[in-house]
């Protein structure tokens, strides 16, 4: 099995304290940035930042739907990471300061992918469409901190 990645970023002109307060919110903000992919989408506990926990349902192809459950750390004062319980992936989104009232959002998505053939179209496909997904995200994202 390899490491499979996927990286997505995005440039908004907002502050980064506006960008990080909502992508840390998980109960209001969150909800309104997820695409047609995401369903069952359910905060367990929390729901701002840090120790908080939260479900959804991830249809990443036709075929494939995953079943998530998150818990959110912050492990710097601008990253989010996302550990899910039922699988590898761990998704970290990083916020960083792009100059005056600027900022840059960058979403990294890694987990152990399969190994063989299988593998091979894994760590070729998946990380585009989890891009894609991911892009949707953050174009929803700048619609927020305007």
């Amino acid at each position: 099995m390899g490491q499979v990645q996927a990286t997505t970023e995005r440039t908004y002109d907002a502050a980064p304290e506006r960008v990080y307060e909502a992508l840390a919110d998980y109960q209001v903000t969150r909800p309104k940035l997820l695409p047609a992919q995401y369903s069952e989408y359910e905060v367990r506990v929390g729901g701002t930042g840090a120790g908080t926990q939260v479900h959804w349902r991830l249809q990443a192809t036709e075929k494939r739907v995953r079943d998530c459950l998150f818990t959110v750390s912050a492990p710097e004062p601008d990253q989010l990471v996302e550990k899910d319980a039922n699988s590898s992936m761990v998704i970290t989104w990083t916020v960083a300061a792009e100059g005056e009232g600027r900022t840059k959002v960058t979403v990294t998505a890694t987990w152990q992918g399969a190994t063989g053939i299988g593998g091979f179209f894994e760590r070729t496909f998946a990380p585009k469409g989890l891009n894609r997904i991911h892009d949707q995200v953050l174009a929803n994202l700048a619609a927020e901190v305007r």
